[in-house]
């Protein structure tokens, strides 16, 4: 039996590379907001005002659930927040 190397989690677990991308970005704004929200100290409710979306959103963001998310919804979650995001892209490794 060989072992496989990955760089990422979702490398190993996603059936492309263009859907483990995906879930890297989604990840990384979802642990952004994350941080974001425990930062400001908002509670739930709070975070759902200032973010546009219900306090149920919250809970599902803060417990992890990222098959709940998709990516423009927490771009549009972080500019609400008053995040910037900047994209980088580069050649394939």
């Amino acid at each position: 039996m060989t072992k496989e190397s990955y760089a990422s989690v979702w490398d190993a677990i996603e059936d492309s590379p263009a859907e483990a991308q995906n879930m890297k970005l989604r990840a990384k704004l979802m642990m952004a907001l994350e941080r974001h929200i425990l930062t400001k100290g908002w509670t739930q409710a709070e975070a759902a005002r200032q973010l546009g979306v219900t306090q149920p959103r919250i809970s599902d963001l803060k417990r992890g659930k990222i098959d709940l998310f998709a990516l423009d919804g927490l771009v549009t979650m972080a500019v609400a927040a008053g995040l910037s995001i900047d994209l980088q892209i580069g050649e394939a490794a």
